[in-house]
């Protein structure tokens, strides 16, 4: 468990815990305010009053589960291992390739981000999901704050097999058997644009709750027939997410949840379509209601 509690107590909690009728669920923690899949990012979110933490994973060298967006170091969020900055576009920083001891000295947090300038900058780590787990739950016990709920994608894709993550049935696997051992599902849903990770869990894992993750509502029908079951969320952008589409997948008992929603007003709009929740990258801007 080291570097469990690095920074933990370096941001005092504000108590907000404000209660929402929906899920409103923080996107990568609170990448809009903290550095994003880091244990500051998701303990400042349960601050914020989330009811779910989303959050990213990789599979490092010694198969490891650790919190990532990309299945490398990226450019614009990491320093490499000595402090220095990682050139656009260089993705050999492979994840895969890299023991979660190596890992450790790769600074994800110090670095300015153009598209978040709110962020609180200090050196941060990716941490192991079950840290993430230990301290999530730690944390919300000690502040006297709801147990949060889990919205955890597994990032693979076809080109990366074998490259950048294992296949799909050894990511998979190693993923729902930590998360099993740790928490259970009560609490917990898997998500992923790779229908190939949701086909296969659905196949073997019966028992996990399935969100569908894509690009386009639009495409809804199209999507729901490739993927070939009927999952527990749809989860598309929020760009053309109308009436008719949530109205079609609560007909069929599904939740939809889109992401990533960053002001209030568009927030307010989708809730008045009936959505079930919304992930963002600004929990502080959710509407109560």
């Amino acid at each position: 468990m080291k570097n469990l509690f690095l920074y933990l107590f370096a941001f005092l909690p504000m108590s907000v815990s404000a209660q929402y009728s929906y899920d409103l669920q923080g996107h990568r923690g609170t990448r809009g305010l903290m550095p994003e899949n880091t244990i500051p990012a998701m303990t400042k979110a349960l601050d914020l009053g989330v009811t779910t933490l989303e959050l990213d994973l990789a599979i490092t060298k010694d198969g490891q589960v650790i919190l990532s967006h990309e299945p490398f170091m990226n450019p614009l969020i990491c320093l490499d291992s000595e402090g220095n900055h990682i050139a656009s576009g260089d993705h050999s920083f492979n994840i895969y390739q890299l023991t979660y001891q190596e890992i450790l000295a790769y600074d994800c947090g110090s670095k300015f981000h153009p598209g978040y300038p709110q962020q609180v900058k200090f050196f941060a780590t990716k941490p192991l999901l079950e840290d993430v787990f230990a301290v999530a739950e730690k944390y919300a016990s000690d502040m006297g704050l709801p147990q949060p709920r889990y919205n955890i994608e597994i990032k693979s894709s076809p080109d990366g097999d074998g490259i950048y993550h294992p296949e799909v049935p050894e990511f998979s696997d190693k993923v729902v058997k930590l998360i099993a051992e740790k928490l259970g599902w009560e609490r917990v849903n898997i998500q992923s644009f790779d229908f190939r990770v949701l086909q296969y869990i659905h196949e073997n894992h019966p028992e996990v709750p399935l969100a569908m993750l894509v690009e386009n509502a639009a495409t809804y029908q199209e999507d729901l027939k490739e993927l070939g079951f009927v999952p527990d969320i749809f989860s598309p952008h929020f760009r053309n997410l109308n009436a008719e589409i949530i109205a079609f997948f609560h007909h069929k008992g599904m939740k939809v949840i889109p992401w990533t929603v960053n002001n209030t007003e568009e927030m307010n709009k989708l809730l008045d379509l009936g959505v079930d929740g919304i992930i963002t990258d600004y929990p502080n801007l959710a509407p109560k209601r």
